[in-house]
């Protein structure tokens, strides 16, 4: 469904279509029908698919080129250090799919079995699956409306083969899109651990993410919290740190504290970051000692953290 006026009375209401919000709008003919009260099957389908998955973490960025895609990917990788917990990581920016080249795996292709499609593995516990891998070449664009991306969504959670998961990393294109929709929607009844939200220091990247943090609050959708990407730089050689995008309005650090909205931590600039995503390799690994690095390690700790204090308490007492 197209975007639908502030006042709507709902695809389920017994005004739908008729009432005079639905004047001019582009659903009204649909909503009258009765066809968008309809609950979509393929809802309770993900449902049951979603039963071997653990936790749901959504990554989400209001603006573009914060470094969302890269905290994704080295989210499944710190997540997946541990051989004993299995991480699959999904990329629906269905129109910007870096995630294959950022993991070491592009050209990879999907391949069908008995039970679905199967992710492609690039560890034994860390699975990716990508429009990328779709895409007889990376330079191919993706143009596509709304309904055909959320079938792809669709797809993606109802058909793959995922297994028995510990954590679901989802890599979400810029902004609060049909895609945003499309998942919280798909995952609502499977229950979302919550949402980690990516930005820069500057003033032009918060005011994107106060936009993502309502969005958050307007479908539901737990905040795990906040990740300062790029927030300094540390000079290799005389150690000197310098502020490359000045916070100008007090970083996300004065934003999360104003919105109630926790600080996950900061991760500095490194060149070298840059150039491991371009190898597709772990930066983790690569330079383990760098301040980046041990950012990532103590973000990731809390993102842990923060699943296993919120899991069900049932869970809790099958994991004790």
């Amino acid at each position: 469904m197209e975007e639908v006026p502030h006042d709507c009375p709902g695809a389920g209401s017994a005004q739908a279509g008729r009432g005079t919000s639905c004047q001019g709008c582009p659903n009204q003919r649909l909503c009258a029908s009765g066809a968008g009260a309809t609950p979509d099957p393929a809802i309770e389908e993900i449902k049951e698919k979603m039963k071997t998955v653990k936790h749901k973490i959504l990554v989400l960025s209001g603006k573009g080129g914060v470094g969302k895609s890269t905290f994704s990917a080295h989210l499944a990788h710190g997540l997946a250090e541990d051989e004993n917990t299995q991480v699959a990581l999904l990329d629906i920016d269905i129109c910007g799919p870096s995630i294959p080249k950022i993991m070491g795996l592009e050209g990879e292709q999907v391949h069908q079995s008995g039970s679905g499609w199967s992710p492609v593995f690039l560890e034994d516990n860390l699975g990716v699956m990508s429009v990328g891998f779709l895409l007889s070449s990376p330079d191919d664009a993706v143009i596509w409306r709304g309904p055909k991306k959320n079938g792809m969504i669709k797809q993606f959670l109802r058909d793959v083969d995922w297994g028995e998961v510990d954590y679901l990393v989802v890599d979400t294109p810029p902004g609060t899109s049909d895609e945003h929709l499309s998942i919280v929607q798909y995952l609502a009844a499977t229950r979302i651990d919550g949402a980690v939200i990516i930005t820069t220091p500057q003033e032009v990247s918060l005011q994107d993410v106060r936009k993502e943090i309502s969005f958050c609050r307007k479908v539901k959708l737990p905040i795990i919290g906040v990740v300062e990407n790029m927030s300094s730089f540390v000079c290799p050689n005389c150690k000197k740190e310098s502020q490359i995008f000045p916070p100008t309005t007090g970083g996300a650090e004065v934003m999360c504290q104003d919105l109630k909205t926790p600080l996950l931590g900061r991760v500095p600039l490194d060149p070298h970051i840059g150039k491991s995503c371009d190898r597709g390799q772990s930066f983790m690994i690569d330079a383990p000692d760098s301040p980046a690095t041990l950012a990532y390690r103590s973000i990731i700790q809390r993102i842990r953290e923060f699943c296993r204090l919120h899991q069900p308490k049932e869970e809790q007492l099958v994991g004790s």
